[in-house]
Formats: C-alpha cells, structure tokens, sequence
C-alpha cells in the first residue's frame, strides 16, 4: 500500500482516480478547493482536504508523509481562462510551483505525475502529434500547462525532482456535468440528445479530435506510477484516433437512436484543426494501450 495525494480528486478525472487507488488498496488524500469538483465524488475512505493550491499551509499538510503525488488540479476551462487570466494563472502555474517549492523544501524525492494537456500542441500540425514535435499553444491555458512542463523540467535539474508530465487529449467518460464549462464536447452533445434537442456545432465539423476514456486515463496513471523513472518526461495520453466533430455527433446518435440533427453556427476563434496523438511513447514507456474504443465507450456511457 501508497499513501497517495491527488490534488483536484473531487473533479472529474480526479474522483475516478481516488476511487481507483482506493479499490487498489491505496491511502488517499484527496486536496481539492470545490471550485469545480463535488465533496460527493470523493471517496469515503479517502482523507479529504479543502483548500487551495495558493494556500501553502493547506498544501505543505496535504503533501506530509505522502509516497507519491498525483497533481491533477487546474484551471482547465479553456473559456475560463481566456476571461480570467491572472486568477486562473495563479492556480494553474503559481499552485504547481507551490507542489514543486514544498517537495523542494521538504527534500521528499517522491515520484510527481501531474495532467498537461494535449493543449499545449495548438497549432501544431505535425501529425500524428508528438512529445518530440513542437508546441505552439493558442490559448492561455495551453500556455500554462506548457509552462507547467517547463518548470518540471527546470524542478529537475535545480532540485532533483523527478516528474512525469501526461498530457491529455480529449478525455471523456461517465461523471462528467454537462452544465460545467469544463465538460467536453461528448458530454455536452450526451445531455442535448437525452433531452431530444438537436445538436450544434461550432464550425464545420470537420475539426478533429483525439478522444480518450477515463478508465484509460486513470489506467495510465497507474502505469505511470508503477514504471518510474528519474527525470522531467513528457508522455501523451490519447487513443492515436482522429475523429471529427460530425462524425462524433452522428455515432451518438446512432447509438442513441435519436431524430435529432445536426446544425452548424460559427467557429471558435483559436481552435485546434486537427489532433491526433502520437502513442509511441505511452506504449513504449509506460506498457500501456488505451483499451476503449470509442463507439463502444460511447455506447456504455449513453445507455
């Protein structure tokens, strides 16, 4: 058994995760400020801590005696950030270096996996994308978690912290609220289709994504905490699947055996083309292969 904090375990991907490391027998300490996340998520035999990554009191007590830190909180509404800029900065960047400076402080050389983003490739073409390739972000929150990778790398080689940096793609799954602004595009065409309404999309469609389960994500974690190494590594997170918008609306309602249709209304201003992770580097460092397909993940969470 670990003693495991996840910071940002009463959101989305956090809560699947506690619940996954308790069931692994794990102690978990779940630190998370509610802004997003629900209390109700966090499992009852996880150790939970309110407060912020801005409060370094409440960080330096969630990080005591840990074995590992899984740092998963953030800003990660895009839209969000873009509106706030410094407060949603000041979490995304000024709370990780809080994680970084405490483990400096405390000289616990214990492992760090924290969420990047698919984010920080933006306008990056290269496809199939790669942890190798460049990084060209269009919006702030890609600018963060670029910066989070950077400072990882810099907490190596000044402090001797080893860490490994996941990033994301397009994650999906049971527990996400469609009402929050940092649901995807799967939850939110889920909540219109239960309702009979027809689906919109911003756009033509043909922008493409590479989406990923949960139970993947979390899987991925694990692999990464059970294959450490030293070093700042960088490793994507993603199916290697490029799917576009419409394609995506059609499959679910296919699945749903909706009437709904589908329209089209204006682009986002910023938004990625294309996305494609490349998996060499998450089958060949971490053993591990994103298991759900997506219409069959979708399937499961439209039932």
């Amino acid at each position: 058994m670990k003693r495991i904090l996840v910071t940002g375990g009463a959101g989305f991907i956090g809560a699947h995760l506690a619940r996954r490391l308790v069931m692994a027998g794990h102690d978990v300490t779940v630190l998370d400020d509610l802004s997003s996340g629900k209390r109700e998520n966090v499992p009852q035999a996880a150790t939970f801590i309110e407060g912020s990554l801005l409060d370094r009191d409440a960080v330096r007590r969630a990080l005591a005696n840990v074995d590992a830190c899984i740092h998963l909180a953030a800003i990660s509404s895009v839209e969000r950030c873009k509106r706030q800029l410094t407060s949603s900065h000041a979490i995304n960047i000024t709370g990780f270096l809080t994680i970084i400076e405490e483990l400096a402080h405390s000289r616990a050389h214990l492992p760090l996996v924290y969420a990047s983003s698919a984010a920080v490739y933006g306008a990056s073409q290269e496809l199939p994308l790669s942890e190798a390739g460049r990084c060209i972000p269009l919006s702030p929150y890609g600018a963060d978690k670029l910066s989070s990778e950077l400072h990882a790398r810099s907490a190596y080689e000044v402090y001797g912290i080893a860490s490994l940096g996941l990033r994301f793609f397009n994650v999906y799954g049971p527990g996400q609220d469609p009402s929050s602004p940092y649901s995807g595009v799967i939850a939110k065409f889920a909540e219109r289709l239960e309702r009979g309404e027809n689906i919109t999309i911003n756009g033509d469609g043909r922008q493409t994504r590479d989406f990923v389960h949960v139970d993947d994500v979390v899987e991925a974690v694990l692999h990464a905490l059970g294959r450490w190494d030293t070093g700042a590594r960088i490793v994507n997170v993603c199916s290697g699947v490029e799917t576009s918008i419409s394609d995506l609306a059609r499959i679910m309602i296919e699945e749903t055996g909706s009437r709904s249709n589908i329209s089209y209304i204006d682009g986002l201003s910023g938004e990625v083309r294309r996305s494609r992770g490349c998996v060499e580097a998450l089958h060949a460092k971490l053993d591990y292969r994103c298991e759900t397909d997506l219409r069959a993940g979708l399937a499961r969470l439209l039932q």
